[in-house]
C-alpha cells in the first residue's frame, strides 16, 4: 500500500498522529511572534530538506515511490527549461554540481492555495490546510495596509507606466487594493505579487521566486507575461530584525512550488577539496568546504547573468539593487562570477525532526514488505530542541 497524493506533505502524513496538534500550535505561535513588532528573533527556518543518506538506505523501488510522491516532476521540468523556455532553475553546473546546490520542486495542492502551501513547506514542511498562513496574510494586509498600500501603489503605477503606458485614477487603485485584501482572506483564491511581498514580511525573511517568463495556454501559446520571478524582501522591517537566509519558490503556469535542496550531510554532497568550486572570499579551503556543507547557494542572477529584479522598490531605491541585496542577504560571488544568496541550513527543531522521522518510518515499513526487516532508529542527537538559532 502506498500513500495517496493527499499525504505528500510530511506534516499531512502524520496529521492524525499525536504530534499533529503540537505542530499546529507551534506554527500558529511562530506566526504570532513573527507578526509582532517586539517579538523574539524570527523562528522560521528551512526544515523541509529530505535526507539523502536516509533515502539511500531504502530499496530502489521504495526510493522511487517516495520521490514520486514528494516531488513535482512537471514543475521541475518546466522550471529547468523543459517547456521550450530558457531554464529558470538549476541552469548553472557550477552551482548545482560543484557547489551541491541543486533545488527540487515539492508537490503541493493546486488552485489558489499553492503559494501558501509552498511557503509553509519551505519553512515548516507542511501544507497550510488550516489556513493559518492565509489568516496571517489577510490580517497583516488589513492591519498594516497603511504601510503596504503606498509602496504597492507606487510600484504598480511605475510598472504600468513603463510597460503599458497608462495610469489609473485613485478610485481605481482603491478598488484594486480592496480586491487584493478580499482575495487574501478567501481560501482557495489565487494570490498575486503583493501577497508574496506580504509573506516576506510575515516570515521576516527574503523570498526568491524562480519562474517562467511567460504564462502559456494549454496549447502552449504565450498568453501573458509572468511577473512573479524575482526577489521579495521584507522592506518595511529593519534588516536587523529579519532572517538573512532566504527561502526559494518556483512559479510555473499559475502554480507555485517550494524549492528545497537535498540535506547536505550526505557524502555525495561533498566533492573532493581540490576539484570543487569554492566561493570567493578570505576563508581557507577547509573553512570554505565547511561553509559549503552548511549552505545552499541560490543565484540572484538569471542564466544571462542579469540580476533578478527586486519587487516593490521605490523610485529612490531603483538602481541600487546589488547594494540592497547585500543589506538583506548574505551574498557572495562564485568563481564563475555568479552573485548568489546563502541559505543557511541548521539542525531541525525537535518537533519537526520527530515528524520527519515518523514520515520516513512509513517508507521503512514499506521496505520491510520487500526485503529483510531493517530499521534505523531516530538519531535525536542530530536534532535541536531549542527552536531556531539567532544567526540565520
Amino acid at each position: 500500500m502506498f500513500l495517496t497524493k493527499d499525504w505528500r506533505s510530511i506534516g499531512d502524513f502524520i496529521a492524525a498522529g499525536p504530534r499533529s496538534k503540537n505542530a499546529k500550535l507551534e506554527i500558529r505561535e511562530n506566526l504570532r511572534l513573527l507578526q509582532s513588532s517586539y517579538a523574539a528573533r524570527a523562528r522560521a527556518q528551512m526544515m523541509s530538506c529530505f535526507r539523502d543518506v536516509t533515502v539511500e538506505d531504502l530499496p530502489s523501488i521504495v526510493q522511487e515511490q517516495m520521490l514520486e510522491e514528494l516531488l513535482d516532476k512537471e514543475a521541475q521540468q518546466q522550471l529547468e527549461g523543459g517547456g521550450g523556455e530558457p531554464p529558470a532553475l538549476n541552469w548553472s553546473l557550477e552551482i548545482t554540481e560543484r557547489l551541491g546546490s541543486r533545488l527540487h520542486a515539492l508537490w503541493n495542492r493546486s488552485a489558489g492555495d499553492c503559494l501558501l502551501d509552498s511557503a509553509m513547506q519551505a519553512t515548516w514542511g507542511v501544507f497550510d490546510r488550516d489556513n493559518a498562513l492565509r489568516r496571517a496574510l489577510a490580517d497583516t494586509l488589513q492591519q498594516a495596509g497603511q504601510f503596504f498600500y503606498p509602496r504597492w501603489r507606487e510600484y504598480e503605477a511605475s510598472q504600468a507606466s513603463r510597460m503599458l503606458d497608462f495610469t489609473l485614477e485613485e478610485t481605481q487603485w482603491q478598488e484594486d487594493w480592496e480586491s487584493l485584501l478580499a482575495t487574501a482572506a478567501q481560501p482557495g483564491s489565487a494570490l498575486e505579487q503583493l501577497h508574496v511581498f506580504a509573506l516576506a514580511h510575515i516570515l521576516r525573511r527574503p523570498i526568491i521566486v524562480y519562474g517562467v517568463k511567460y504564462v502559456k495556454s494549454f496549447r502552449g501559446e504565450d498568453i501573458g507575461y509572468a511577473r512573479f520571478e524575482g526577489v521579495y524582501l521584507p522592506l518595511l522591517w529593519e534588516p536587523s530584525f529579519c532572517i538573512r537566509s532566504p527561502i526559494a519558490l518556483g512559479y510555473t503556469r499559475g502554480h507555485f512550488t517550494a524549492l528545497v535542496p537535498i540535506e547536505p550531510y550526505a557524502s555525495s554532497r561533498i566533492p573532493p577539496l581540490a576539484t570543487h568550486g569554492v566561493v570567493s572570499g578570505n576563508n581557507s579551503p577547509l573553512e570554505q568546504l565547511q561553509i559549503q556543507m552548511q549552505t545552499t547557494f541560490m543565484p540572484l542572477m538569471d542564466r544571462e547573468h542579469k540580476l533578478l529584479p527586486i519587487h516593490f522598490l521605490t523610485t529612490d531605491e531603483i538602481g541600487r539593487e546589488e547594494s540592497i541585496y547585500k543589506e538583506w542577504l548574505d551574498v557572495c560571488r562564485t568563481e564563475g562570477g555568479i552573485l548568489v544568496a546563502q541559505q543557511k541550513l541548521h539542525k531541525r527543531p525537535l518537533l519537526v525532526a520527530q515528524m520527519l522521522e515518523e514520515w520516513l518510518n512509513h517508507y521503512r515499513r514499506l521496505a520491510q514488505t520487500n526485503e529483510a526487516p531493517f530499521s534505523r532508529p531516530p538519531t535525536l542527537q542530530d536534532y535541536s530542541s531549542d527552536g531556531d538559532t539567532e544567526d540565520e
